[in-house]
């Protein structure tokens, strides 16, 4: 586990670090040369909040799927009673989830 976070870390300040090299003037129609901000930490940011996105959803999920297959397991009977409360619960989190995944997309396309 660790060593993940390290290597993500590292892909992360390497991703930071080059961002710069990238930036660039833009030039209108006049000639004249105007400074466009460097979004990279905005696209930076975005990644990282779809990442977050996603590892929360999955975790959500997983463990709805774990209890109810372990309630199911312990009481067989109770199963038409466990299997919708569990698919409503899972459609919440992924709800949320694309939720958050549309608003970090919109910070990109928004810029």
């Amino acid at each position: 586990m660790r060593k993940t976070l390290v290597l993500a870390a590292i892909a992360f300040l390497a991703f930071i670090g080059t961002s710069g090299a990238f930036a660039q003037n833009a030039v209108n129609t006049a000639g004249v040369n105007e400074f466009v901000p460097n979004n990279a930490l905005a696209y930076a940011g975005a990644c990282v909040g779809a990442g977050l996105v996603l590892i929360g959803v999955s975790l959500g999920i997983g463990r709805i799927g774990g209890s109810a297959v372990e309630a199911i397991a312990r009481q067989p009977e109770a199963s038409n009673k466990i299997q919708p409360a569990m698919l409503l619960a899972a459609a919440l989190i992924e709800g949320a989830g694309f939720f958050a995944l549309v608003i970090t997309l919109l910070v990109v396309l928004l810029k």
